[in-house]
């Protein structure tokens, strides 16, 4: 049973929650039936000063990573309780996984650093200058065992060997970046919010490859892909979900979503989208085929949703 778990940002952060959602699609004789099913299933208020951005799933070890403004709380999905913090990360947005190496990133915004630390301990074991200014979203790709590192006020990309640590180059993206994924043969793609376009990133030569413009999406910030059909899903401020083809930036489909989207998430078994929005509300779009998408429900919450991961 897929579970998704979305982060609640809040006017009082000492009443903050995690919420967590699922869908009940066993019984279901059809995908339409079952994403109907989509509903808030539990709460649990996690507080301490802070705010909320991106969060990290560790599905190896059943921990949620999530970023709190000077350090990261680690929270166990068994017990639902917060086990540990990760400190020293002053200005911290984002954490990517890198289970290959049995190692963890953080982006910390306002020391333009990335902190590693180990998946088991939670222990930071070094720390690696970002020639960049406020690095916010990142990116562990397996692959090539590099991890990207997408720097919001110098408009860049800082990429560091995941092994070695050393920084490996910069490359310029003309634009802020946001949330990145990549397509595991090669390519790394990143929305750029000011611009409205998305950029290709060549791995190998460490250069931008190709840059698509997102009409009629404004403001692109979630990202998500579906590997296996080569599609893009770009959520965007103007209310619209924007599918593109990873290959070539043909345009596919425009879906509408909610107010204030912020992430994104695919779901390769059930084929469908997912938009977090922030006026609260969960919008999903299935995958009718590769060629066309479909709004199937909007899930309604009663707190602003701010970031998703699955």
């Amino acid at each position: 049973m897929p579970v998704s778990l979305l982060l609640r940002r809040c006017a009082s952060i000492a009443t903050s929650t995690l919420l967590a959602l699922t869908q009940s699609c066993a019984t279901s004789a059809s995908h339409q039936a079952a994403f109907h099913e989509y509903a808030m299933v539990d709460r649990i208020v996690i507080g301490g000063p802070g705010g909320w951005d991106f969060i990290a799933f560790d599905s190896v070890r059943q921990r949620l990573f999530v970023s709190r403004g000077d350090r990261v709380q680690v929270w166990s999905a068994q017990s639902r309780k917060v086990i540990a913090e990760i400190a020293g990360t002053a200005g911290v947005h984002s954490v990517a996984l890198a289970q290959d190496l049995e190692r963890g990133f953080t982006t910390n915004g306002r020391s333009n650093t990335v902190s590693v630390f180990g998946l088991d301990d939670l222990k930071v074991t070094d720390t690696v200058g970002i020639p960049g200014a406020n690095p916010d979203a990142v990116l562990y790709e397996p692959r090539f065992k590099r991890v990207y590192s997408f720097n919001g006020q110098s408009n860049n990309v800082t990429v560091i060997d995941a092994v070695s640590l050393k920084v490996l180059a910069g490359i310029a993206l003309g634009g802020k970046p946001e949330v990145a994924v990549s397509d595991g043969a090669g390519h790394v793609f990143v929305n750029i919010e000011d611009t409205s376009e998305l950029v290709v990133i060549d791995q190998a030569a460490n250069r931008v490859q190709a840059r698509w413009r997102l009409d009629p999406c404004l403001e692109p910030t979630g990202l998500a892909i579906d590997v296996a059909h080569q599609r893009l899903f770009s959520v965007c401020a103007n209310k619209k979900m924007v599918v593109l083809d990873a290959a070539s930036g043909r345009l596919v489909a425009s879906v509408p979503i909610g107010a204030g989207p912020d992430g994104a998430a695919f779901d390769a078994t059930l084929e469908q989208a997912f938009s977090a929005n922030g006026e609260g509300t969960l919008t999903l779009v299935h995958e009718d085929d590769s060629e066309h998408f479909s709004v199937a429900a909007t899930a309604v919450q009663d707190s602003r949703i701010r970031r998703l991961t699955c």
